[in-house]
């Protein structure tokens, strides 16, 4: 799907939601949006890592590696997603939807580092600025507002600070970014099945007082 056909859809969904009811239904409309950009990024990830991460072995799939990846992870400082789960009446639709935006930014900003020292990342990068707009929107139809986590926001502008400075070679910034787009995409998979659960998702009504 080309980045035309992506933003006429997008446009077509802005458009519905100038009409949709207020509350979950205008929410349900906003957040479709947000799944076609998450369905392009889903594919755009292999592609990219492809085109960009050499080194033999370190594929997408590397199942058999997975303690040595956490390993690079840990020694590269590359900070963990937010946790994703469904809203339930332990995981409400404010804290879903902001680690949503959180998880966004978090690998926006992860990617612009990356980009300092590494080419070809400015299309995902621009994807995700995109998405994290749609969820800012979805926040805002459910009414639970805009403010941000100050404290998670410096948490994650320290931890990109360690990334640029473990990034020291070629080896270092191609295995960065083949684990940031191992996390990525798996984020990208908790957060579409997110989008299906609020999709359908009926808060219980408050208890009378």
């Amino acid at each position: 799907m080309s980045h035309v056909t992506v933003a006429a859809l997008l446009f077509h969904f802005l458009l519905l939601v100038q009409s949709a009811p207020s509350g979950l239904s205008r929410l349900s409309v906003v957040s479709q949006g947000a799944s076609l950009l998450l369905e392009k990024i889903l594919r755009d990830v292999p592609a990219l890592h492809a085109a960009t991460v050499h080194i033999q072995g370190l594929t997408l799939d590397s199942a058999s590696q997975n303690a040595e990846l956490q390993l690079m992870a840990a020694s590269l400082g590359l900070p963990a997603p937010p946790l994703l789960k469904p809203p339930s009446q332990h995981f409400t639709l404010e804290q879903c939807v902001s680690r949503m935006l959180a998880g966004c930014r978090l690998y926006q900003d992860l990617l612009g580092v990356l980009a300092q020292q590494l080419s070809g990342l400015s299309d995902l990068r621009a994807d995700l600025r995109d998405l994290h707009t749609h969820i800012s929107k979805m926040k805002e139809a459910a009414g639970l507002g805009l403010d941000q986590d100050q404290d998670q926001d410096q948490d994650q502008d320290q931890g990109q600070g360690q990334v640029l400075s473990a990034l020291d070679g070629d080896y270092s910034r191609q295995v960065a970014l083949h684990l940031t787009l191992m996390q990525l995409r798996s984020f990208c998979h908790d957060l579409s099945r997110s989008l299906r659960a609020i999709n359908s998702y009926k808060p219980r009504p408050s208890a009378a007082n």
